[in-house]
């Protein structure tokens, strides 16, 4: 039955939330998302603005499970792993390990192409009708590598993505990689060249759609926070914030790293882990780089932005802290600088963390509930930005129950029974 017209509730502000709002508006439905912050200030905000195709593949592969183990036995490395009694996390690396084979990864990395792939579509589409500017440049994305053997080792991951999933990528081997990028310094291994990836300002991309939102009808509740939803009968009937109880027809669950708290009173598995990242923006220097960079050794993002310069990345699997390392930001700096010939700040401004909604097989939970008027949204894990207008369209395709834009199969909630 086409629900178009009834209350929806989007428990969450962030991109996921704000799209999937901003979409089921376009279906005709009333709706009002529910933020117990503000918009965006969970990971949403102080990511890098990667919008990329060219991240196709998961985290989990062949052999990264090993090379994964080697950095958390890395003091300071990027990747970490709190101490503490948790077996929910335990769970969920045993879960990863399991699908570190080539299997796994050919079959996630189809749903995330789909994804992908619409959401660059999407956003083109939204800049143009809607006339914003959230800072979109089409610099494309370079892969930094500092040693030789681990520049050449990236040539077999580049010839599955030219092959499998036709993406272009240019080699620029040795000094060649400081001619394209005259920002980095001497001596590196080379960087291999996606030139349709692009990037934009998180913060003003949520500014701007929230703006659009609003304009459309829809209603933004700040400051509110969730604690439960009410169930009657084998449907939702509310949503619970404090001692008050929100009405809605239909619920649509987009809370990011959190959304796996409700999975019980829904009735599923939704096995989402906070991956914990860091960033610091500072003001854009007079020797900024031209276009964003990985230097892929150690997983450390920069993002040239119109007025500023940021620089984040680690993957701390930390539970639900929200305190921010000083030492964690140093790292960032110093991996920065050991690339670029650029000098940052000793005193970093701008300074931010936030929780990565992370999936051990790679793909996002998209999908009815169990609760049949609860939708699930959540789990993009490093592709968030990226991946989340495609993820907002088939939420609503799926609540108006019209023929979806893309196979919704890939990211069910039954894959975890």
């Amino acid at each position: 039955m086409n629900q178009r017209g009834n209350s929806v509730v989007v428990i969450g502000g962030g991109l996921v939330g704000c799209w999937s709002a901003w979409y089921l508006l376009q279906q005709g439905f009333r709706v009002t998302i529910v933020e117990r912050d503000c918009v965006g200030s969970g990971a949403s905000s102080g990511n890098c603005g990667f919008v990329c195709p060219s991240h196709v593949l998961p985290l989990a592969g062949p052999g990264v499970f090993w090379s994964t183990l080697k950095q958390l036995l890395t003091p300071g490395g990027a990747v970490s792993i709190a101490a503490r009694f948790d077996p929910g996390l335990w769970g969920w690396l045993w879960r990863f390990a399991r699908h570190c084979n080539a299997h796994c990864q050919a079959k996630a990395a189809l749903g995330r192409q789909q994804l992908l792939v619409s959401s660059m579509r999407l956003y083109r589409e939204f800049i143009c009708q809607q006339k914003v500017d959230p800072q979109w440049q089409e610099q494309g994305l370079l892969l930094v590598f500092r040693s030789p053997a681990a520049f050449d080792r990236y040539r077999s991951t580049v010839e599955i993505l030219q092959q499998e999933y036709s993406l272009p990528v240019t080699a620029y081997p040795g000094r060649d990689v400081q001619q394209l990028e005259p920002s980095l310094r001497a001596g590196l291994g080379g960087g291999w060249f996606f030139p349709e990836d692009t990037h934009l300002r998180p913060e003003l991309l949520l500014s701007q759609l929230r703006d659009q939102f609003e304009a459309f009808g829809g209603k933004i509740e700040q400051g509110t926070g969730v604690t439960g939803i009410e169930i009657q009968q084998g449907r939702a009937v509310a949503v619970r914030t404090g001692q008050q109880a929100r009405d809605a027809d239909l619920i649509v669950l987009a809370a990011g790293a959190e959304t796996g708290l409700f999975a019980r009173s829904l009735g599923c598995s939704l096995p989402v882990q906070p991956g914990k990242g860091y960033s610091f923006t500072v003001s854009a220097p007079s020797d900024m780089p031209r276009r964003p960079m990985i230097f892929e050794e150690t997983h450390v993002a920069v993002t040239p932005f119109v007025d500023a310069f940021r620089v984040g990345s680690t993957m701390r699997f930390a539970g639900y802290d929200r305190r921010i390392e000083q030492h964690r930001l140093r790292m960032l700096r110093r991996i920065a600088e050991q690339h670029l010939r650029i000098r940052l700040p000793e005193k970093l401004s701008g300074a931010w963390s936030g929780w990565r909604p992370m999936v051990y097989d790679g793909l996002p939970c998209i999908g009815r509930s169990p609760v049949s008027n609860v939708i699930v949204a959540a789990g993009n894990g490093m592709i968030g930005l990226s991946t989340a207008p495609a993820t907002g369209r088939l939420v609503a395709e799926l609540a108006a129950e019209v023929s979806p834009h893309i196979d919704p199969r890939p990211y069910a909630l039954s894959r975890f029974s």
